[in-house]
């Protein structure tokens, strides 16, 4: 299976001998070069609660920032980190072994050593998380505007912050998303977490269409199409779910999904296709993004959400944990992102403890903190 961009064949590594915890891979790209190379890659187990930061790809870069997170992570609740692998931008933080991943000319070395920043990490029992953002791109929207997201006058489309979207229905952008999710697998890390896997909003939504998407007919991954209704965004998200599920199964390691945090309680897409049960199946982990501060004035009457973190989460988890079990998956599936930044209102410790109490009063255990800036609050944890 390959796909073409423009500068060689990308061409999805080839199955890897391994165990759920410690393998051999070969490395065997086709290429003489590396027929006889093997490499041994070490993962930890997934913690029984995963309790995490994130860390920005440059900060990880920066010896002596990311050495004082990881001591904050030793001396503290912690045991997880998220580390953006690719962002907005589309840049690949670290340098690729995967020759064909490496001229389509994404990769930036912002962290120059990550296996050994990975392995530092195992060292000390950090579980090490791989953040993808997927759709949000701007790269290679730039160097193939033919998989971008567009208007109707065929230009690329941009939200309000002038970043570029990959369409979300391109089998190629998928194929290049579970390309570099093995490459952070191979990287070390322990769990791949995909953010930005939606439609797009936040801009000139009458002045958008998308080339890969059919909307008319179902188009499952194997390509047939049964004649049983129109497909809506929802159900060709929920293909691509599927098609990562699918072609990441033999790397045998976790997989997450970062989903808007409105999914714990809206029962339609919101217009980006994200649905909570659709996506229940095809991940180890669910994320929605409850931060207190992104639900809209007037939510549940609340004029300022973001100064009532407790109520905002515990409702959200509560209701996105019934969900699951109407569903028949689990809520032992959620691990909800929270914030530890001011934003509607000034986010003490007091206050990231009260959404991590709800996230407990719901009867979950993990989560993950978000802040942009990467300092925390660390009496808080």
């Amino acid at each position: 299976m390959g796909i073409v961009f423009g500068v060689g064949l990308l061409i999805l590594s080839p199955k890897i001998n391994q165990t759920p915890v410690e393998y051999v891979n070969t490395g065997d790209w086709n290429a003489a070069a590396q027929k006889e190379a093997v490499e041994k890659i070490t993962h930890l187990q997934t913690p029984e609660s995963v309790k995490a930061i994130y860390m920005t790809s440059w900060v990880a870069g920066t010896s002596d920032w990311r050495s004082h997170l990881i001591e904050f992570i030793e001396k503290s609740e912690l045991n997880a980190v998220v580390v953006d692998v690719k962002d907005y931008t589309g840049r690949i933080a670290f340098e690729v072994s995967d020759p064909a991943l490496a001229a389509v000319g994404s990769q930036e070395k912002r962290i120059s050593d990550i296996k050994e920043f990975i392995g530092n990490l195992h060292e000390k029992n950090i579980y090490a998380i791989a953040r993808i953002s997927v759709f949000q791109d701007l790269f290679l929207a730039k160097k193939r505007p033919d998989l971008a997201v567009k208007t109707k006058t065929g230009a690329i489309w941009k939200d309000y912050k002038g970043i570029a979207w990959l369409d979300p229905c391109s089998r190629e952008v998928w194929d290049y998303t579970v390309q570099i999710a093995r490459e952070a697998e191979r990287a070390g890390f322990d769990e791949l977490n995909f953010d930005y896997i939606r439609f797009p909003s936040d801009g000139n939504m009458k002045n958008i269409a998308y080339d890969f998407c059919d909307f008319k007919y179902k188009d499952p991954p194997s390509g047939k199409i049964p004649e049983d209704g129109p497909m809506g965004k929802a159900e060709q998200l929920e293909n691509f779910f599927k098609y990562l599920s699918d072609n990441l199964k033999d790397i045998n390691r976790p997989l997450s999904a970062d989903l808007f945090g409105m999914v714990t309680v809206n029962t339609d897409d919101l217009n980006i296709g994200q649905v909570l049960e659709k996506a229940a199946p095809y991940f180890d982990y669910l994320a929605p993004m409850v931060y207190p501060s992104h639900y809209p004035a007037g939510f549940n009457n609340y004029k300022n959400p973001a100064a009532h973190p407790y109520e905002i989460v515990y409702q959200a988890m509560t209701e996105a944990s019934r969900r699951l079990i109407a569903a028949s998956s689990t809520p032992q599936k959620l691990r909800p992102w929270i914030q530890d930044f001011d934003l509607g209102a000034v986010y003490t410790a007091e206050m990231v403890n009260l959404q991590k109490k709800a996230i407990y009063d719901a009867g979950l255990s993990g989560w993950m903190v978000w802040d942009a800036g990467n300092k925390y609050t660390k009496e808080a944890y």
